[in-house]
């Protein structure tokens, strides 16, 4: 599904600044797959999610997905086949839009623009079962500002957005780090139901090492730029974060300095 070959990344080469972000990266995420990818500040994560988006271009290497290579694509172009929640409730949506002018754009993603009714009777019933499914209220306020809702509500239908068209490829970037506890629970539930009922292939970068375990079918740990631990099965279902904390202090010789690493 998702194949990454000897992908390597330098920020302000030649420079005092040189940053080696990523080094011959090689990944290939099978069709299903939900991943979860964990790691210190600065180990390369979010780098690794934005060279696959391709709001960065890699130095080496070549990024395939569904057997296209994207390597050479611009972020809109990729924007086609990928779905993608950012980790900022207030990027991913439109706020001076109607929450269903919202959903249409998304439903609209691909495809060409041609003069037609801006939402058709059966789209607006079809926003309406998926808004149910979230259990905000959200079915009722179709006609809202986008603009009104909380930080948890815009990232929910974010996350609806994103997904509302099945994508060939979910990146979620922290999508929960912003949100209250409660509300993180309830965002990364509804993930899980979505991304299950739909069969979505996931790519999911978090601080919290308990949702690393808890969600997805396989675990990567990043370190400097490489990948350290890739653990799936019933190897990852057997996890505790205790295990996951001593694997980091062996590849990087030092502890975890995040706390949001331990939160539950």
């Amino acid at each position: 599904m998702l194949k990454l070959t000897d992908v390597s990344k330098i920020f302000d080469p030649g420079t005092i600044t040189e940053k080696q972000a990523l080094t011959d990266i090689n990944l290939e995420l099978e069709d299903g797959d939900f991943v979860t990818v964990i790691g210190g500040n600065g180990a390369g994560k979010s780098t690794l999610l934005n060279l696959i988006a391709g709001v960065r271009f890699s130095d080496t290497g070549s990024i395939v997905l569904d057997g296209m290579n994207l390597t050479g694509l611009k972020e809109h172009v990729r924007a086609r086949y990928m779905g993608r929640v950012f980790q900022d409730p207030m990027m991913g949506t439109a706020a001076n839009m109607e929450i269903e002018e919202n959903l249409a754009m998304a439903m609209r993603r691909g495809e060409k623009r041609r003069l037609r009714w801006g939402i058709l009777p059966s789209e607006r019933a079809l926003y309406k079962e998926r808004l149910s499914m979230l259990d905000l209220g959200l079915e009722n306020r179709m006609r809202n500002k986008v603009g009104l809702l909380s930080g948890g509500q815009r990232q929910a239908l974010t996350l609806l957005m994103a997904t509302l068209k099945k994508p060939k490829l979910l990146l979620l970037d922290e999508h929960t780090a912003a949100l209250d506890p409660k509300t993180a629970k309830k965002v990364l539930e509804l993930t899980e139901t979505i991304i299950t009922r739909d069969h979505l292939t996931t790519f999911m970068v978090t601080h919290n090492m308990r949702d690393a375990i808890r969600y997805g079918n396989r675990l990567i740990m990043m370190n400097e730029g490489r990948i350290v631990y890739d653990v799936k099965g019933e190897e990852k279902k057997n996890l505790q974060v205790s295990d996951l904390l001593k694997k980091f202090e062996i590849v990087s010789g030092e502890g975890f300095a995040n706390d949001r690493m331990l939160l539950s």
